[in-house]
């Protein structure tokens, strides 16, 4: 199963979590509307299980939203996970860890005058 519809998952679970508290329902109560155990319903809103397509339509109906109440918000998430993945690798690399060491060794007026020099470097990198 790949990271996307992992993030899928839990998103839903998440949302099918917020909207069953919302309307103060327990797991159990919920379980017993869609006729399956509680212990279903705590492994889809940890997003340990799939949610079905056909259980997502019931899910909606005994919760009182449309299915696409799961899927609000779906699309930030995905980006926000994408970008702390993107960071996480580009502070994993030797070079960037080397730069923020030298960068920290520096005085503060060497440093803001370095940090003011690669701002204007990326600024001239847009404008070309």
């Amino acid at each position: 199963m790949g990271a996307m519809a992992t993030d899928i998952d839990l998103h839903l679970g998440r949302r099918l979590r917020r909207r069953r508290r919302l309307l103060g329902l327990t797991q159990q109560q919920l379980a017993t509307q869609v006729g399956i155990r509680f212990q279903q319903i705590q492994k889809y809103e940890c997003g340990a299980n799939r949610i079905s397509a056909a259980r997502l339509w019931q899910l909606s109906e005994a919760l009182e939203s449309p299915v696409s109440y799961f899927y609000d918000g779906l699309e930030e998430a995905i980006e926000r996970r994408e970008a702390a993945n993107q960071g996480g690798e580009m502070f994993s690399r030797k070079e960037t860890l080397d730069l923020i060491q030298a960068y920290y060794q520096l005085g503060e007026r060497p440093r803001r005058r370095l940090l003011d020099l690669a701002k204007s470097l990326h600024a001239e990198g847009d404008a070309v």
